[in-house]
């Protein structure tokens, strides 16, 4: 490993790092040595989270972006290679939710908000991750998407959601198998029931495919902090496409 890809100098960009599972990872990366651009839609949220880095949050940048926007999502990429030089790893964490919602009855605009953030999000990120990462030196990088649970099998009433995170799967494959003359690993974690502000209604309890409303099981955050560390960490020769972190007993492996 060169003096220029050691820990200690290595650069990452994290989407939705203003709470939950993309505070968690980026802060995860400060404390090990990495430099973080800290990406989100809002200023304080994306501060707070470089507040919690103690001494690290030197290494921090906050860059307040909406990953739907084309301008946008080039403006980022042009600040951090401005202020970090090169690019080692972008997680795609951005997402968004739309209300559980009968499949007729979804507004044209709600579908549009999710496919912004989720899909379009994920490829303008994806895109200019490649030209940064295939014109530096050394050459290549580290993509990682936040699929989900979602990418495998649908939740009751969620459409947009579920078809953007199917696609996400179809943005990983490619962008692996694109990535490859360049150096760039490409790979997924997909999270289910992780402990977060998102997920507090599960406890209470959550529609289930046979209509009833049931409480289901929560992991910590760590479980998924620690397996996005273990990617991050990987030589580019070596990669994980895809991997699923749960719930042990949260009900996706079975019928129901």
């Amino acid at each position: 490993m060169t003096e220029s890809t050691t820990p200690h100098t290595r650069a990452a960009i994290i989407t939705g790092a203003g709470s939950g599972i993309g505070r968690g990872c980026a802060q995860a990366l400060i404390a090990d040595g990495w430099r973080v651009a800290f990406v989100g839609r809002r200023r304080d949220t994306l501060d707070a989270s470089i507040a919690g880095c103690g001494s690290g949050r030197e290494r921090a940048i906050a860059v307040p972006t909406d990953v739907g926007d084309p301008a946008a999502v080039a403006a980022l990429f042009d600040t951090v290679k401005a202020r970090f030089g090169r690019l080692d790893l972008l997680f795609n964490n951005a997402g968004l939710s739309s209300a559980s919602t009968l499949f007729e009855d979804l507004p044209f605009e709600q579908w549009q908000a999710v496919v912004a953030a989720n899909l379009t999000g994920t490829f303008l990120c994806t895109q200019q991750a490649f030209r940064v990462m295939k014109a530096q030196t050394p050459q290549g990088g580290r993509i990682i998407n936040n699929g989900s649970i979602s990418a495998h099998a649908p939740r009751p009433n969620s459409v947009a959601y579920t078809a953007t995170k199917h696609a996400v799967t179809g943005i990983t494959k490619t962008a692996s198998l694109d990535g490859r003359k360049y150096g760039i690993a490409v790979g997924q974690i997909d999270i289910g029931n992780v402990a977060s502000d998102m997920t507090a209604r599960m406890v209470a309890g959550v529609p289930q495919a046979d209509g009833s409303v049931k409480p289901e099981p929560r992991m910590p955050m760590e479980s998924v902090v620690s397996t996005f560390m273990t990617m991050a960490r990987l030589p580019l020769d070596s990669n994980i496409l895809n991997v699923t972190v749960m719930a042990s007993a949260m009900p996706f492996v079975g019928r129901g």
